[in-house]
């Protein structure tokens, strides 16, 4: 690199390999279907916010899932709105700056707080306070205080990946 500290050099990115090249395309299809929700469906989607093509949001009462900017809802993930066996059809919330992590499950009326990270295959039965990770079933706090970026990205992680890239270990 430079001689330029750390903090004003250029991270260098993992480089990108399989399906990763195609994301163009994916960005285009993913958009598609952000339109298609909140246009047909009536969700509530802010339209910086990303959601994985395998993501499931409840269809039985869509003007339910409300999803803030510059969040992201990982594969596999569900959220819900209704409850049949309890005759529930509430509003599910997550909120700006949010990860949603890959097959978790938010239950309906939860709301996640802004800048929250939801760990992978948690299940979300209870509200989340803004700024803090969530993991486990029934999913409990497990680090508060956090800053979490554009799509629940901690403030270390292009560092991380940067590291990483110059080792040559992406």
């Amino acid at each position: 690199m430079t001689d330029l500290p750390l903090d004003t050099q250029p991270f260098r990115k993992a480089r990108r390999r399989g399906l990763n090249r195609l994301r163009l395309l994916r960005e285009v299809l993913v958009q598609a279907r952000r339109l298609w929700l909140s246009g047909v469906y009536g969700m509530d989607i802010a339209p910086t916010s990303q959601i994985s093509m395998s993501a499931r949001l409840d269809r039985t009462f869509p003007i339910g899932v409300h999803i803030g900017a510059q969040s992201y809802v990982a594969l596999q993930s569900m959220v819900l709105t209704h409850d049949r066996t309890r005759g529930l059809y509430v509003h599910t919330w997550i909120g700006r700056n949010c990860f949603i992590g890959a097959r978790s499950m938010i239950l309906p009326g939860v709301r996640i707080g802004d800048g929250s990270i939801v760990a992978a295959g948690a299940v979300v039965t209870k509200d989340v306070p803004p700024d803090c990770i969530v993991a486990g079933n029934p999913a409990k706090v497990v680090r508060q205080g956090i800053s979490a970026g554009p799509f629940g990205r901690l403030p270390d992680a292009d560092l991380r990946e940067h590291e990483l890239a110059a080792a040559g270990l992406t």
